[in-house]
């Protein structure tokens, strides 16, 4: 599969502020990846991965893949995600984990032109369908591929949407990711989202008896993330959009609430430094 050329826009966030680097990585992987469950890229880890694959790119052993994936996961972290993703999408399959999240964070973040979105997430959901086809067994492979399709989906109409039969897609991907990940907070956000959306989208009966959304399961999945991931603001920004999206302004005080828990988080990269950023910017 041949890699576009992109362009990103630097994100604004200052790493210095970060105790983070090639050594520290490890350490503090747990917290920085308790929302995705992306084991950490050691030697193990990416002989495991080659022989699931059947084989990697030309000159690239297990030592050369786990010194490749820490660099791209280190620079996702950082905020340079044209690193992450060139560095990512360079291995196909076995990078396209870290490049579809580099892509896709800073698409959603830092891309402005809604035509480029569109087309950037559409790139983001063929680099993640490669992987669902090459390591079926990685929970991250379909949930990266589940994450595309769901912003892709929100950049054209729902009546293309649900003819393109995208809302069965995501679910079942999503549906993948959580048999094979439980604790997988980001899987139960955008699980979530899933069921809020298509009642805000479809209404409520024609949500429920075609597509199984319901508001208890939205409300119950974004409780699991919260309860998975108390300290990451993407958990409190998505709670008061699954909210607003069910309940409108009757749920405004609690709205609020959510995200002046996103605002207040110190963020430990910088994802997390958007995610805060963006609940600040709803909260005026």
């Amino acid at each position: 599969m041949a890699i576009r050329k992109l362009r990103f826009a630097p994100c604004p966030f200052d790493a210095a502020a970060l105790v983070l680097d090639a050594t520290s990585l490890k350490k503090h992987w747990p917290h920085l990846h308790g929302g995705d469950q992306e084991p950490f890229p050691d030697v193990p880890r990416a002989k495991a991965l080659i022989k699931a694959v059947g084989k990697a790119p030309k000159g690239v052993d297990a030592d050369r893949l786990s010194e490749r994936l820490q660099t791209a996961w280190l620079a996702f972290h950082l905020g340079d995600f044209a690193e992450a993703y060139n560095t990512g999408a360079a291995l196909g399959a076995l990078g396209a984990s870290v490049a579809v999240k580099a892509l896709g964070i800073h698409t959603a973040y830092l891309v402005d032109d809604e035509d480029e979105h569109i087309a950037r997430f559409e790139l983001a959901a063929q680099l993640a369908e490669a992987a669902v086809d090459a390591l079926p067994e990685e929970a991250n492979s379909h949930y990266r591929l589940a994450f595309a399709l769901g912003r892709y989906s929100q950049g054209i109409s729902i009546a293309k949407a649900l003819k393109m039969g995208l809302a069965g897609r995501i679910r079942e991907h999503l549906e993948n990711t959580l048999q094979l990940a439980p604790k997988h907070a980001e899987a139960h956000l955008a699980m979530g989202v899933y069921h809020a959306e298509l009642i805000a989208k479809v209404g409520a009966l024609v949500a429920g008896l075609t597509y199984g959304a319901k508001a208890a399961k939205a409300e119950e999945h974004i409780a699991s993330a919260i309860k998975l991931t108390p300290k990451a603001p993407i958990v409190h920004v998505e709670h008061a959009n699954v909210l607003r999206l069910l309940y409108g302004k009757r749920r405004e005080a609690d709205i609020q609430a959510a995200l002046g828990k996103a605002a207040k988080l110190t963020p430990r990269d910088a994802m997390e430094w958007l995610d805060a950023q963006d609940a600040r910017e709803q909260l005026g």
